[in-house]
């Protein structure tokens, strides 16, 4: 199965129609914490510790028990380069209907640091700060 990109806008669409989509936010606890899309909900792909990122080895099964496989997903994180990655690895295990949204949370930048390729808060998207048990990677980890 190929994966899908899908732009910002073109996300906020697929969230507002009737199919039923989660905006699933890959980044870490706290950049989630920092902003996100409303309604999110967040799995980190990746933990931060003080040596660095290191993989959340409870990722797939956290999103399992969470959304079940036959659930729609967009992928997304800060940049676009984690969100593809967890949404690769979703796919290999089994999930049937996970998009990537292209340019993640605060859009694609080039190597000195402009944004390329506009994110959903770039594209002046809503953003909150605020998440229910529900959307939060602790309370969706407890499932």
């Amino acid at each position: 199965m190929s994966l899908k990109r899908v732009s910002p806008e073109e996300a906020r669409n697929l969230l507002d129609s009737d199919e039923g989509y989660i905006y699933l936010d890959v980044r870490s606890v706290p950049e989630f914490e920092a902003g996100h899309a409303p309604g999110a909900r967040n799995v980190p792909i990746l933990h931060r510790s003080y040596m660095g990122m290191r993989p959340n080895r409870d990722f797939v099964d956290v999103c399992e028990r969470a959304f079940g496989k036959d659930a729609k997903i967009i992928t997304a994180c800060l940049k676009g380069g984690r969100s593809m990655q967890a949404a690769r690895v979703l796919i290999a295990n089994g999930f049937s209907s996970v998009v990537d949204m292209r340019g993640g949370f605060g859009g694609e930048t080039d190597m000195t640091g402009a944004v390329v390729y506009p994110g959903w808060s770039t594209c002046g998207l809503p953003v909150t700060t605020e998440a229910s048990d529900e959307e939060t990677y602790e309370g969706l980890s407890r499932g």
